[in-house]
């Protein structure tokens, strides 16, 4: 077992990393910028230490420092948490060679299901089914034309490494493709100093369903699968387990095939194979793997009763996995949302602040995953996420009436917030029904974005 952890990062996830590790009997230590000094996660660690000013790229980005801080506190090991250096290659290379075991899968692993042909091309081979596109990397705009017989319109651009959102063009007939093929690239490029580019065909009103995994480097099991079909711009905002749209055999199938793609990589940790579902045809397609924990893994805990951070911790000091597929079972059903610092009116324009007072929701299932207190200073420089409301329930009716209340429990004072958008989602014909899909939301928040002003609390 690990003895002492070096959290790299912040916010909720930092607090949450640490909770983890300290209910193992781990020693914690976080790192903080100077914009994070006063931050949850550093006031709950064991140690803390600076690592630089807030810019992201000179502290929580600075790999050279983070090292350093982990040899000066005789740390053994470092969790990249998500975001930041998560799943960055290099670091965890960089960590191995100074003796550190870094929580996650080797820097191999990340490479490959980080690239997207490569991940595109290991998927194939384990018998995963991939959304109709180039089998590599697209040389030129001529090889992407020639590419277009087969795929059609409408087809997504997409950069080859990197991803949240960046790097992605959608063209609906051949003029648009010609103007947007050289945009994305640009845009890959300085996004990720890449501008290596591959195809899909769109899969329209399709629904994003993603697996959760576990894998010790030989063996690996699934902990089923989630939804989250409710996104903005390609950023998920609200998520559940399980999707009520997959029958008992697509279920199986799907979760079967992200345990095969997982021992074909040799994987190691917690992780999500992530997959696009056409409805119409009854057919599932592999996206990509995010080679970390996610926002969203608090949903299947609570469907399976398993802290995937704590065996994720467990694999990392050498454990071999604990848990056989037989004995993980769903129950019930469970929803987060993302409580951001935003002004979902305003087109979700960010609203750091002080929060002034805090009433956290409670009741049974219930789970408020944060970082917040009374007096904490939302910091301009980072991600607007402020909070995970997650709710549990027996059926998703349930759930989503247990949703509203406990969104109608929480109060952050001093902030706006996307609080004022759930209660809208949770009250809609569509969202009860889950007849949505990703890009179901967007259309919606063009008649209803009005309506979401959000009070200021005094």
């Amino acid at each position: 077992m690990l003895k002492k952890l070096l959290v790299a990062n912040r916010g909720e996830i930092a607090v949450r990393v640490i909770r983890a590790a300290q209910d193992l009997g781990i020693a914690t230590v976080a790192v903080y910028s100077d914009a994070d000094a006063d931050s949850l996660h550093v006031q709950i660690a064991d140690e803390a230490v600076n690592i630089g000013p807030p810019a992201a790229k000179k502290s929580y980005l600075n790999q050279a420092n983070i090292l350093k801080a982990a040899a000066d506190t005789a740390a053994d090991s470092i969790h990249p948490g998500y975001g930041f250096l998560a799943e960055n290659a290099d670091f965890a290379d960089a960590c191995k060679a100074a003796g550190l075991v870094f929580v996650g899968p080797s820097g191999d692993a990340i490479r490959t299901m980080g690239d997207k042909v490569a991940a595109r091309s290991a998927a194939h081979a384990a018998g995963v089914p991939v959304v109709p596109g180039s089998m590599g990397r697209v040389a030129d705009i001529d090889e992407a034309r020639h590419i277009l017989m087969d795929t059609g319109f409408p087809v997504m651009i997409k950069a080859a490494a990197g991803g949240g959102g960046r790097g992605i063009r959608i063209a609906g007939d051949l003029a648009e493709f010609e103007a947007a093929f050289p945009q994305a690239a640009a845009e890959a490029l300085a996004a990720f100093g890449d501008g290596g580019l591959y195809m899909e065909k769109v899969v329209t009103r399709a629904r994003h369903i993603e697996v959760q995994v576990l894998g010790d480097g030989t063996d690996a099991v699934h902990a089923w699968e989630r939804e989250c079909s409710l996104q903005r711009r390609r950023q998920k905002v609200w998520e559940e387990a399980p999707s009520s749209a997959l029958s008992d055999r697509v279920r199986d199938e799907l979760c079967q095939s992200a345990v095969r793609l997982t021992r074909a990589v040799g994987y190691s940790g917690a992780g999500t194979i992530e997959y696009l579902y056409d409805d119409a045809a009854d057919r599932f397609y592999f996206i990509e793997m995010n080679t970390r924990i996610q926002v969203e893994h608090p949903v299947t805990e609570m469907i399976t009763g398993i802290d995937l951070v704590a065996e994720g911790l467990r694999i990392a000091g050498g454990e071999p996995l604990r848990l056989k597929q037989r004995d993980i079972q769903a129950r019930g059903h469970a929803i987060e949302v993302r409580l951001n610092a935003e002004d979902p009116s305003r087109d979700f324009a960010p609203f750091p602040g002080t929060v002034s007072a805090l009433r956290v929701p409670g009741g049974p299932g219930v789970r408020f995953e944060s970082m917040l207190y009374a007096g904490y200073t939302v910091p301009p420089f980072y991600d607007s996420l402020l909070a995970k409301l997650v709710v549990h329930a027996e059926t998703r009716e349930a759930a989503i009436a247990r949703l509203v209340r406990a969104l109608k429990e929480t109060r952050i004072e001093g902030l706006r917030t996307t609080r004022p958008l759930f209660l809208a989602l949770a009250d809609d014909p569509s969202v009860q029904a889950n007849a949505v899909h990703t890009r179901w939301l967007e259309g919606w928040l063009e008649t209803h974005s009005a309506r979401l002003v959000p009070e200021l609390e005094p």
